[in-house]
């Protein structure tokens, strides 16, 4: 390897948040593949569909991998080693790698992980950020061993979390923000410039793999909490709550009033305001209810919710 930028390169990835750092390493570096997960069936067509990644690589006619599974995949591992990778670039691939893999290249592998680790480990952060009323995150280069995102840490890059951020919002500025940092990193790496850091496990947090109970909403909590939990989970697991025995979606709120309780047999009640605003009562707090979507119908605003669902009005949803 003459010059950095000659470093052969595998990477991996999986979803949108993969793209730009994907991209950026294409213009930088020399990509000798792509692994990314398999392409799965999505919607209610079940349409066979390419990882965002994949659609990315072969635009730019790179060699695409799409293992099954990698733990125990013998000939998978013969593949990554016969095409002889200086270093391993993950950036929410989606699996955990094992110690076999990452010893092939040179200079190991090194993950981009939207988080300023150790906070937040784990396959949610971006969400968890949001859910926990975060005033900043940041994006992590690190190491990867054989734990979660417990590696050495090699760079780190803050932001501000801003009150208007929802998860896709504050994605994209994560994405964005990893490639560069990855970009402005990985030339002191693999010149031996930056020493890698151990993580204080003792400040470690973690967040989950979500699933569709965590959309579920509990009125009984604040107006605060709920916002954040609207915010945080929308497209996915996506927020939820019942009415009339079937599930409505709530896509977007907005804090009417943060502080004042209301009686226990009030929590869950919605009501329109002098505005003709939509909302409903918490615990503490209510809600401006802004954005719907009823059981088999498309997302609508509230006002054109209103016009076939008047009925709404004074009903409680659990």
């Amino acid at each position: 390897m003459n010059n950095n930028k000659d470093a052969k390169i595998i990477f991996m990835g999986t979803p949108e948040f993969s793209v730009p750092i994907l991209g950026a390493l294409i213009n930088n570096y020399n990509v000798v593949a792509v692994v990314t997960q398999p392409d799965k069936k999505i919607g209610r067509k079940q349409i066979l569909t390419a990882p965002p990644v994949k659609k990315t690589a072969l635009a730019n006619k790179l060699k695409v991998l799409q293992p099954e599974k990698i733990r125990d995949n013998s000939e998978f591992i013969q593949h990554l080693k016969a095409l002889k990778p200086d270093l391993i670039v993950v950036a929410a691939y989606g699996f955990i790698l094992p110690k076999k893999l990452f010893e092939i290249p040179k200079f190991g592998a090194v993950n981009v992980h939207a988080s300023l680790l150790p906070k937040y480990r784990g396959a949610s952060p971006i969400q968890a950020a949001l859910l926990n009323g975060g005033k900043k995150t940041g994006v992590t280069i690190m190491l990867i061993n054989e734990k979660m995102d417990e590696g050495p840490l090699l760079a780190q890059k803050a932001i501000t979390i801003t009150n208007d951020d929802n998860f896709k919002t504050l994605h994209d500025k994560l994405s964005i923000l990893g490639a560069h940092l990855l970009i402005d990193t990985l030339p002191k790496y693999l010149s031996s410039q930056i020493k890698p850091q151990k993580q204080d496990d003792n400040r470690a947090t973690y967040c989950k793999i979500l699933t569709k109970k965590d959309g579920k909403i509990d009125w009984r909590k604040s107006a605060l909490e709920i916002e954040r939990q609207v915010r945080a989970l929308n497209p996915w697991p996506g927020t939820w709550t019942t009415w009339q025995n079937k599930i409505l979606k709530i896509l977007e709120v907005e804090i009417l009033n943060p502080q004042i309780g209301c009686a226990e047999s009030e929590i869950g009640k919605t009501f329109s305001t002098k505005q003709q605003d939509l909302a409903i009562n918490c615990k503490q707090g209510s809600l401006i209810l802004k954005k719907l979507q009823p059981e088999g119908r498309k997302s609508m605003a509230v006002k054109e919710f209103l016009n076939g669902y008047q009925e709404i009005i004074g009903s409680i949803l659990k």
